[in-house]
């Protein structure tokens, strides 16, 4: 029973038949009864019987406040009780019996109170704990959802989701590796963006890396730089890939399907834009860079600076590979020879060739 009611229940109770017999000659005749006599044997089985109820009370809440000495003051009160009731009957060591009795109820009340406060402030210290785990978790799951979408914004899903879940970070640390490396930009871009509207120059930007955005991440593609109305893409990096090449080839001809919507809406505004797509097979350095809260995963290397310049020389509708890219497809892939180009920034005239057709899996 809450707050020890049981120990004052059973002093309240064997006071009552202590005074039971004043209490009768009080009440009965206020409902119209005659005064009797109770047993006075019954009235002392009755007097210590209830203050044994006491007695348990305390004995059951002494699991609780852990302390014996309510019970042992009960205890004595009850003795005491039962010394004036069958040995020496005095009326004030009988009173003293009963105070007793009420201070032990009155500790035990006191000891369950000062229990239930320390559990309370456990609980409250839990709970305290508790937030500050929660805040720390909080915390930390959105620094990792942050990380995620930044991960993300250049590598495939799968990827993105490999690194933080598995810890893999060190993929992400500077290294040399041979990639497949794509560029796209917009063909006659400049002179759309000075004709048309600000907005509309957003909505066409918006709408290429959204759609070459997610053509990359569905061929597995690794997006390492994204600028205006270019973009790259890199295979084999940060996780190795079967045919970087193939892939890339197969990522630029839906690149080119998709682009005709696109270029169908402008068209029929009068506008002509064109998207011109490059691929080169070789070396790179690859790794983050920027600053803390931005960074790019990107690639540096004479390759990234081909596939560049061979996007350059693309004309709207073009896929231009060179020779190191071409090998790897030769004989599964519908080219073209383009010759020899000279391209910028790169010494000698590299070999380049058109990918005509549907690049298939060797």
């Amino acid at each position: 029973m809450p707050f020890g009611s049981l120990a004052f229940l059973g002093a309240a109770a064997s006071l009552v038949f202590c005074y039971g017999q004043v209490l009768i000659s009080l009440l009965a005749p206020l409902f119209g009864m005659a005064a009797f006599e109770l047993n006075i044997h019954l009235q002392a089985v009755f007097m210590w019987g209830f203050a044994l109820v006491t007695v348990m009370g305390l004995f059951n809440d002494q699991k609780l406040h852990k302390s014996k000495v309510p019970l042992v003051v009960s205890a004595v009160a009850v003795v005491t009780i039962i010394f004036t009731l069958y040995v020496y009957y005095d009326i004030r060591i009988l009173i003293l019996g009963y105070v007793l009795l009420v201070i032990a109820a009155l500790l035990n009340q006191n000891m369950r109170l000062v229990s239930l406060n320390r559990e309370v402030k456990a609980q409250a210290d839990r709970l305290s704990d508790l937030n500050q785990t929660l805040e720390k978790r909080v915390e930390d799951q959105v620094e990792e959802i942050e990380r995620i979408a930044q991960l993300k914004r250049f590598l495939s899903s799968e990827v993105a989701d490999l690194i933080t879940a598995e810890g893999k970070e060190s993929l992400l640390d500077s290294h040399r590796r041979q990639i497949a490396c794509l560029f796209c930009d917009l063909r006659n871009f400049t002179a759309f963006s000075e004709s048309v509207e600000p907005e509309d120059v957003m909505d066409v930007l918006q709408a290429v890396h959204t759609t070459m955005g997610d053509l990359a991440a569905r061929h597995g593609g690794s997006i390492g730089h994204l600028s205006g109305d270019g973009l790259m893409v890199i295979f084999n990096d940060p996780l190795p890939c079967d045919e970087p090449v193939a892939r890339a080839i197969r990522l630029a001809l839906d690149m080119r399907r998709a682009f005709t919507d696109i270029q169908a809406r402008w068209r029929d505004l009068g506008h002509e834009l064109g998207l011109g797509i490059g691929i080169a097979y070789g070396y790179a350095t690859l790794g983050l860079i920027g600053s803390e809260g931005r960074h790019d995963y990107t690639a540096i290397g004479n390759v990234v600076n081909i596939a560049a310049r061979l996007c350059d020389q693309a004309d709207d509708g073009d896929i231009l590979i060179d020779k190191r890219a071409h090998v790897e497809v030769e004989t599964a892939t519908q080219t073209e020879a383009a010759g020899l180009l000279s391209l910028k920034g790169v010494g000698k005239k590299v070999e380049a060739y058109k990918v005509m057709g549907a690049a298939e899996t060797a």
